[in-house]
């Protein structure tokens, strides 16, 4: 919704802000030493991860992470996994794992 240079000033900037017809779109340019304000709808739940475009940019803290809380229905909301589904111990103690050495199945 809208996008500056230098520091943002949260009395100063939203007067600024595109609220009546901003683009739509998944990518947003970030001006050299600026900000941007971004706006959308958080309908999915989950953790989901928001990066630069570069891979490398993440290790030096460019990314961030928004936690989607449960909607108020059933399609907005994270369900728990089924009774019968295995846990990960349970999964390890079944996993037939190659034995390096010998160049046989254990």
């Amino acid at each position: 919704v809208g996008t500056g240079f230098g520091n943002y000033n949260p009395i100063r900037d939203p007067k600024h802000f595109n609220l009546v017809d901003p683009p739509k779109r998944n990518t947003v340019n970030v001006p050299v030493n600026g900000w941007a304000a971004i706006r959308f709808v958080a309908d999915n739940p989950g953790v989901w991860m928001f990066h630069c475009h570069l891979d490398v940019h993440i290790t030096w803290g460019l990314a961030m992470c928004f936690v989607v809380e449960n909607g108020p229905d059933y399609g907005s909301s994270l369900q728990r996994p089924p009774r019968d589904l295995p846990r990960c111990s349970e999964i390890d103690q079944q996993l037939i794992l190659p034995n390096v050495d010998s160049g046989t199945t254990s």
